[in-house]
């Protein structure tokens, strides 16, 4: 029998262990701050890199609907810590150290998050979905990603108007599991970020342009059997390009989904390993 985690003894002991990283990763911060972005502009940075927009409330299986109206609020409070932040050369910007935490004494409210294999309610719930917007304008860029965590290995919810790739997504918790990217170029980037009533909106600008491209794709997709088990299946692919050129630079594999579906699978069109 496995042995469990301290953390893993009970709820007590869990919150022992959060306040543990919590405390650990502030410790952190203080010995790095004068590399964090910090710095806002009111004026946008010229060059428009990439922008995308999300859709704030969406069906997501049986998820009630309120923790998606909350989630457009929870949002729409986030928002404005990290609109018009400058990401000067050798800095890194932290969504945790911009936003800090979603608290109910903030205006927070109750939304949807992830734990372990599961969703439940919880202040704040919802963040996930900005760090998902800012992770997909970083990918089509020259910045480095240099924190990014996943919900490993599940597929909780069926796609609902999916337009960017299973597996491009975070996983974030206040504030030892983080979303950070650092500007190792001699450009300065800018995040803006806003919402409107259907959609969580970003651009990622610069004050000068990237001479390379960047197209992220899936291929390979497909849903299996496993051992009575249903997974999602696919490949994630960073294409990078010389706009000058047209050259085809690189091709580099940056997701390998194998992902268990935890929802409802009779309409999905699966291939049974088993049977093979």
């Amino acid at each position: 029998m496995k042995r469990k985690l301290f953390c893993e003894i009970s709820p007590l002991t869990y919150a022992i262990s959060e306040k543990k990283c919590i405390l650990m990763r502030s410790l952190k911060n203080l010995c790095s701050i004068k590399h964090l972005a910090k710095t806002k502009q009111k004026e946008r940075l010229p060059y428009v890199i990439y922008k995308h927009n999300s859709l704030i409330r969406r069906r997501l299986g049986n998820v009630d609907m309120r923790l998606q109206e909350n989630k457009a609020v929870n949002l729409s409070i986030a928002a404005p810590k990290i609109n018009k932040i400058l990401i000067r050369p050798g800095e890194t910007f932290s969504f945790w150290y911009l936003v800090g935490n979603t608290t109910e004494n903030k205006g927070y409210k109750e939304g949807l998050t992830i734990f372990a294999d599961h969703t439940e309610p919880g202040i704040g719930g919802g963040m996930c979905q900005m760090t998902n917007l800012i992770h997909w304008m970083i990918l089509h860029s020259d910045l480095k990603i240099t924190e990014h965590h996943h919900h490993d290995g599940l597929d909780l919810f069926p796609d609902f108007q999916r337009k960017i790739p299973f597996g491009t997504g975070t996983s974030i918790m206040y504030n030892y599991l983080d979303y950070r990217f650092k500007n190792t170029t001699k450009r300065t980037y800018q995040l803006v970020i806003y919402t409107t009533p259907e959609y969580l909106c970003g651009e990622l600008r610069a004050d000068s342009p990237q001479r390379y491209k960047y197209h992220v794709s899936a291929e390979n997709v497909f849903f299996s059997r496993e051992n009575g088990v249903v997974y999602r299946n696919g490949k994630v692919y960073r294409d990078k390009v010389d706009k000058v050129t047209g050259k085809h630079l690189e091709k580099k594999l940056i997701r390998l989904n194998h992902a268990k579906v935890l929802y409802d699978t009779s309409d999905l069109e699966i291939r049974d390993m088993d049977a093979q």
